[in-house]
């Protein structure tokens, strides 16, 4: 869920016939990391910013492809920082966990509610371990007014992976050329233009619009009904 640097292109000559909207989730219907959340995690596991950051992202991609399942990915976490766990410190670990990543971008819900209102189909790809999946579920109503999920961990497999943009597309019921992805990193928009969507960085609102706009694609912004 790191966000990388922004990614330009040319701009599209044809307005893009757009009858989908696939999202990102981890800072694009998120926000920033909770700095909280941080501390906790690190108090919890005893650790310095330094080797807590190491250990946390060393097996994060192995976790969000299913490959660990969260108490096996705090495990692997614990051990690389020398700690034990317990049951209860382990629970507050993927508390935490939760909380890191649940701080809400208000504008792309917003904008998602209003493509949903106007008739276009909505979806989530993201990389996300089983835990994550469960407790951003369970906490946000609005993940259920997504026509489809695809995560990751669910499928063994991860953006970039080609299959995994096949696999959303087919869950949304459109070929990928209908289909606009938003995601926060440069290589999973590279995939997802690979795959035939049309892809638009995402790093901040007002740079987004800008974006959309330049694309051709400011009739997205504030969508009409669809027939």
């Amino acid at each position: 869920m790191q966000s990388l640097s922004y990614l330009s292109h040319s701009t599209i000559e044809a307005m893009p016939d757009i009858h989908a909207v696939l999202f990102d989730y981890g800072l694009v219907l998120s926000g920033p990391p909770d700095p909280q959340a941080w501390e906790r995690l690190k108090a919890l596991l005893q650790a310095s910013e330094a080797d807590f950051h190491a250990a946390y992202w060393r097996h994060r991609e192995t976790y969000d492809r299913g490959a660990l399942t969260s108490d096996t990915y705090w495990a692997a976490v614990a051990n690389d920082l020398h700690r034990s766990l317990d049951s209860s410190t382990l629970a507050s670990l993927n508390e935490s966990d939760i909380a890191l990543w649940t701080q809400p971008n208000h504008d792309m819900i917003a904008w998602a509610a209003e493509l949903q209102r106007a008739g276009y189909r909505t979806g989530i790809l993201s990389n996300i371990g089983d835990a994550m999946e469960a407790g951003i579920l369970a906490r946000f109503d609005w993940l259920h007014r997504f026509h489809h999920h695809t995560f990751s961990h669910r499928l063994r497999m991860a953006k970039p992976d080609q299959a995994i943009y096949s696999y959303a597309a087919e869950g949304l019921g459109e070929d990928p050329s209908h289909i606009l992805f938003v995601d926060d990193r440069e290589e999973n928009i590279l995939a997802a233009r690979e795959a035939g969507m049309i892809a638009v960085q995402y790093r901040n609102h007002a740079e987004f619009t800008e974006t959309m706009r330049s694309e051709g694609l400011q009739n997205l912004l504030h969508p009409q009904t669809v027939s």
